[in-house]
């Protein structure tokens, strides 16, 4: 049996190891695989894993040998599945791995806003404690999270820990949720989207990618927010309407935007969030730890195993 993997890089630039697979298969990994290279690299394959490199319909009925697709992510929007399933090619994907990463890239985010530990540990390089009169100084709103409100878009397992954490801080949580308000623990209320706009301190957004969240983040509900909300968008970058954000910015409608996630990857140079100072841009790394991704290659080849074995694991087109 031949396992191709198309990206690995990303996953697993070289600190882990792809060794599990090999105990069921031929493995050949490449690093990057460009879009006019998928099939000549995959036609031979029985095993096919990829993390973006997107298999579309196009692609599958070039690929006769193929009979199983892992993709080495939650989100699995890059294969058809629907079309996987009419030629009988499996997909499975890696459900929950990063939750605890990604969550706490969410508060990363949130806490070099309140506290701009980035901004003073740089200004003291350059001397501006040493040169100071007094033993502190500060040039930037300091602000505590105690009895401050989050409010969470999406209560799936990210969100859901990323509420737990924010109630340590002594917030007030609200969210907007498919979850019954009768399941949701102490602390948590239940709320509309517009009531979360109007009451939100803080508004991060934990929700999947779809027609009806499409640049849910827009000029018209960013007018409901309060003025001075903070942002985060460590869920997808098409969440919001990146003008508008730039827009909010600038006018002071919202005070800082945190985002891990963004509609092209990698963003085009002129992108208007990139000259935003109150936008903090990590480069989609909230899922890329080395705990995170070490789960994500352990559950891979879990998943490997067990379609081999016959009895398939975390299948997302039964």
């Amino acid at each position: 049996m031949k396992i191709v993997i198309l990206d690995g890089y990303t996953a697993n630039p070289g600190d882990l190891s792809w060794d599990g697979l090999k105990e069921y298969g031929e493995l050949i990994v490449y690093p990057r695989t460009k879009k006019e290279d998928v099939v000549s690299r995959a036609k031979d394959a029985e095993i096919v894993l990829t993390n973006k490199v997107v298999l579309d319909a196009e692609v599958l009925i070039q690929l006769p040998k193929l009979k199983y697709i892992g993709v080495l992510a939650t989100g699995y929007n890059v294969v058809d599945i629907k079309k996987a399933k009419e030629l009988g090619i499996l997909v499975t994907n890696i459900p929950a791995y990063s939750t605890d990463s990604v969550a706490q890239a969410t508060f990363a985010l949130i806490l070099n806003m309140t506290n701009r530990v980035a901004h003073y540990a740089n200004k003291n390089r350059l001397g501006r404690w040493s040169d100071n009169d007094d033993f502190c100084y500060w040039d930037t709103p300091l602000r505590e999270l105690a009895g401050k409100t989050l409010g969470i878009v999406g209560l799936g397992s990210i969100g859901w820990k990323v509420a737990h954490l924010a109630l340590d801080f002594g917030m007030d949580v609200f969210a907007y949720t498919s979850k019954n308000a009768a399941d949701l623990p102490d602390g948590i209320q239940k709320t509309t989207l517009e009531g979360l706009f109007s009451v939100s301190d803080i508004l991060t957004l934990h929700c999947p990618l779809t027609e009806e969240t499409y640049e849910l983040i827009n000029k018209n509900t960013l007018a409901k927010m309060k003025d001075g909300t903070i942002l985060i968008n460590t869920g997808r970058g098409p969440l919001v309407n990146e003008a508008d954000v730039a827009e909010a910015l600038q006018t002071g409608k919202l005070l800082y935007y945190g985002a891990d996630v963004m509609c092209q990857e990698p963003p085009s140079k002129d992108n208007p969030l990139l000259k935003q100072k109150n936008a903090f841009i990590t480069p989609h790394i909230a899922w890329a730890t080395e705990e995170a991704r070490t789960r994500l290659i352990d559950t891979c080849v879990e998943n490997v195993k067990s379609f081999v074995e016959g009895q398939p694991i975390n299948v997302v087109n039964r």
